[in-house]
């Protein structure tokens, strides 16, 4: 197996099965709850 990173197919995947999720997908997880997060003063609501 490559070592390569594929951030592309990573983002996508939970590792659904095993213990835990790969780096690339929780970042992607805590940046879209960050977002969504009312309490966040980065918050800029609804377009």
């Amino acid at each position: 197996m490559s070592t390569t990173k594929n951030h592309n197919a990573d983002s996508h995947n939970a590792n659904k099965g095993t213990s835990g999720t790969n780096e690339t997908y929780q970042a992607q997880l805590d940046n879209r709850s960050n977002q969504l997060n009312p309490n966040n003063p980065e918050y800029k609501g609804k377009k």
